[in-house]
């Protein structure tokens, strides 16, 4: 069986749960959120307790369980608490602006690069070079977060680029002049 998939998720009081035909909707103080679950498995909520179970035991059920489970409990931690990211833009003349809905990037290239937030994701700009994404939903906060550091990777010789604020990039050495 899969550790992760056993473990009960707590639901806190604040939290409503309807689970009818296959669809969970989570509901919290910060918004909504509906996910469909997988046939192969089943939710059980019991005094405020929601468990994850199997129909059959095999190993697709016991992946199913554990994938389940994660996604269950992000979704209630999203609408009770969000999610953040943080992103760092390093390099001289490299800086990020906000305008209504849009990210502008200048990062190096000969025009700035605009970049439209995905619904339900809100953005900070903080000293020009610090973006903070924030949302209810994981999922959307970490694809927004990677589809912004794509737009200029770090470069592992000057770590000049967009990298996430707990990422390490791990440095090259440059060329040396011998005579």
């Amino acid at each position: 069986m899969s550790r992760v998939g056993k473990k009960p998720i707590p639901i806190p009081d604040k939290i409503k749960i309807d689970y009818t035909d296959r669809l969970l909707t989570v509901e919290g103080a910060k918004g909504k959120l509906s996910q469909s679950i997988h046939p192969a498995v089943d939710l059980n909520v019991e005094d405020g307790i929601m468990n994850v179970t199997m129909k059959k035991e095999d190993r697709t059920s016991r992946a199913l369980q554990g994938l389940t489970r994660s996604l269950v409990a992000n979704m209630i931690t999203g609408v009770n608490q969000g999610f953040e990211r943080g992103l760092e833009i390093n390099g001289i003349g490299y800086r990020a602006e906000l305008s209504g809905k849009q990210l502008i990037l200048h990062v190096g290239y000969s025009n700035p690069v605009k970049f439209d937030l995905p619904e339900g994701i809100s953005a900070t700009v903080e000293k020009n070079n610090n973006i903070k994404l924030s949302g209810i939903d994981k999922q959307k906060v970490g694809l927004a977060a990677a589809a912004i550091r794509r737009i200029r990777p770090p470069e592992p010789y000057k770590g000049k680029g967009i990298k996430y604020a707990e990422e390490h990039i791990r440095r090259k050495a440059g060329k040396t002049g011998t005579k």
